[in-house]
């Protein structure tokens, strides 16, 4: 569940050319989060064999020099 409501502007000022001045106005909200976690766990499907990605090629860091077998 999730509420959002209005919160109090905020005022400030922002100076403009020939010296006046004009409103700055944020409009803030307070964001309300209900979360509830379910009783029962759920369990993992399983995955079929191709769909599994490979794992990725080993990289060099800066200046190694790579080992002669």
């Amino acid at each position: 569940h999730i509420q959002v409501n209005r919160a109090r502007k905020q005022r400030r000022r922002t100076y403009r050319a020939h010296g006046r001045i004009n409103p700055y106005m944020s409009n803030p909200c307070h964001i309300e989060l209900i979360l509830s976690e379910h009783e029962a766990p759920v369990s993992k499907p399983e995955e079929p064999e191709g769909t599994k990605k490979s794992k990725p090629k080993e990289r060099l860091t800066a200046g190694a020099t790579v080992a002669q077998s």
